[in-house]
């Protein structure tokens, strides 16, 4: 559990709802349902009919990396390439066989097979960054997913403060219908810059600082694997990954 995200969500909704109490207001006047769907539902709407599926489904699985991020421990990786390059020193590429078969890492697998199988480390470099370069590409479509709803929440939340001028505009000879004409003007600006600012800017950002993290990881992994290639030893190999912890 990422402690800060939570803390941010938190805070967030506590600045809004408390400022407003402070201010006087009563917090039934924030919650009003024809703006939440004006706000809600048109960012969606707009963010679907410009996403394709496969994208749309990447973006849904990972918003969970905010409060939950994947592991990546950049000391544990070290660990992982020293105790490899160790196995390679002492039996050879092809002792490394069985430490491939029992590796969790799908991206750390991979090279561990081409060790394996002799291949060159221009071509086992090659291989793997294709897979970084592929996988990056596809968690930041992701990531633009929810920079997208970003931009456009504030638009639908003044389309929806238009609305709600028009219904104004329109029943000025009832004053009962008055009130919730410019209540859904208001609350639905709101909800738009707040969703904005609140929540989709700021998960746009974790979620491309995490896959920052995980690709200076991948590449730490590519660099070691290179190494334990041409035959570097355990002690070279570890001064240089340190330099990705810098």
């Amino acid at each position: 559990m990422d402690i800060l995200s939570l803390l941010g969500i938190v805070l967030a909704f506590v600045a809004i709802l408390g400022g407003n109490v402070l201010e006087g207001g009563a917090l039934s006047s924030l919650f009003n349902g024809p703006a939440g769907l004006i706000v809600v539902g048109g960012t969606l709407a707009a963010t679907i009919l410009q996403t394709s599926w496969p994208v749309l489904k990447r973006a849904s699985a990972q918003v969970r990396w905010v409060l939950v991020p994947p592991y990546i421990s950049m000391e544990d990786g070290i660990g992982k390439v020293i105790d490899w390059s160790v196995k390679a020193r002492k039996q050879g590429l092809l002792g490394l066989e069985g430490m491939s078969e029992k590796e969790p890492e799908q991206f750390a697998r991979k090279g561990l097979q081409l060790l394996v199988d002799g291949a060159e480390p221009e071509a086992i470099r090659s291989i793997l960054e294709v897979d970084l370069e592929s996988r990056e590409e596809r968690d930041l479509e992701s990531a633009r997913v929810y920079e997208a709803m970003g931009g456009y929440s504030p638009t639908i939340g003044i389309i929806g403060a238009v609305m709600g001028l028009i219904q104004v505009m329109t029943n000025l000879e009832d004053p009962e219908s008055l009130g919730s004409g410019i209540a859904t003007a208001f609350v639905a600006t709101i909800y738009g810059v707040a969703l904005a600012n609140l929540l989709f800017f700021p998960v746009a950002n974790k979620l491309r600082g995490i896959i920052r993290d995980r690709t200076r990881y991948e590449d730490m992994m590519i660099d070691g694997i290179i190494a334990i290639a041409e035959g570097e030893n355990p002690k070279s190999i570890e001064l240089r990954l340190r330099g990705f912890l810098q």
